[in-house]
């Protein structure tokens, strides 16, 4: 379970929060910036808890968040730090089959690695040595009822809440959708052809794309480029696979896709493009037409 908020100060007197929880790639949650109250994004995620809990994190949160920021401008006043400011935090838990975890705090200052927490030892590290970040370690080092509350959460609720959430959103994250895949062409100069292999619609997030050639996997190299994956609005997720060919160069080609969804299977799109190719699906659909021609004429022939 990870927890992530960013908040930006216009100016000493103005600070906009956001915070959001994340289940795997699951958005359980988020902060209401004005109230600092929780909304829920999945039905099951609110049951999963009783209900003191919530109410329990909701006060902790507003509490944390007035202290945060009353002492994140008196430093920034202090060290003459320009407005605005944007501070990033990440915190959560990994849980694995084998039962073991990991915890992890990670902050963040205008996009920049500033300290992390180290929960084996206590100790908050630095990420970069200036003023603005040896003073905030001072400050949180010294905290020291927050550093023990902060531990306490990591080692034991983080990893509690994290197994009720995944018992009660089982089957949201066992979801599978199937991948779309089409294959289409680009030609970005007279002596070059782009392959693209646009995969769509699927769930989970892990995925193999690959382009044969004449049945054979194309190794990775300068020719081929696969994006990143991506979200789409529905939950699921998108990328593409291109690859560069010379113009009939004689050979076909395919790609590949395999996926949780499919199990054993594989989702094979060919693309062939060469001159014998095109000259005998030319010729296979002249046959075809000429074919029927000659069933039609003799099907009017016998009405006569």
């Amino acid at each position: 379970m990870w927890l992530l908020r960013i908040s930006t100060f216009q100016n000493s007197s103005f600070v906009d929060t956001e915070g959001m929880g994340l289940l795997e790639d699951i958005e359980l949650g988020s902060l209401d910036q004005h109230t600092w109250k929780i909304r829920f994004h999945q039905p099951w995620v609110r049951p999963a808890l009783p209900s003191g809990d919530w109410d329990a994190m909701e006060n902790m949160i507003k509490i944390y968040l007035q202290q945060f920021n009353y002492q994140f401008n008196e430093g920034a006043v202090q060290n003459n730090v320009p407005y605005p400011i944007v501070f990033q935090g990440m915190a959560g838990c990994t849980l694995y089959p084998n039962k073991s975890s990991q915890t992890f705090v990670q902050v963040a200052y205008n996009g920049q690695d500033f300290f992390s927490f180290c929960v084996d030892d206590v100790t908050w590290v630095l990420s970069q040595d200036t003023d603005l970040s040896q003073y905030a370690q001072s400050i949180i080092q010294n905290y020291t009822a927050f550093t023990d509350m902060l531990t306490v959460l990591l080692n034991d609720t983080c990893i509690d809440y994290t197994e009720r959430l995944l018992h009660y959103g089982k089957a949201a994250l066992e979801r599978q959708e199937l991948p779309v895949a089409t294959v289409f062409a680009r030609t970005p100069s007279p002596a070059q052809l782009l392959l693209v292999c646009r995969v769509t619609g699927f769930y989970p997030r892990s995925i193999s794309v690959a382009w044969l050639r004449d049945g054979q996997e194309v190794p990775p190299g300068p020719d081929t480029n696969t994006s990143a994956i991506l979200p789409n609005a529905d939950l699921t997720y998108q990328l593409r696979s291109v690859l560069a060919v010379a113009p009939h160069d004689g050979h076909s080609y395919a790609c590949r896709v395999r996926h949780r969804s499919l199990g054993t299977r594989s989702l094979l799109i060919p693309w062939g493009y060469s001159d014998v190719v095109l000259i005998a699906g030319l010729v296979a659909g002249l046959l075809a037409v000429v074919a029927m021609a000659a069933v039609m004429v003799f099907w009017l022939w016998r009405r006569r």
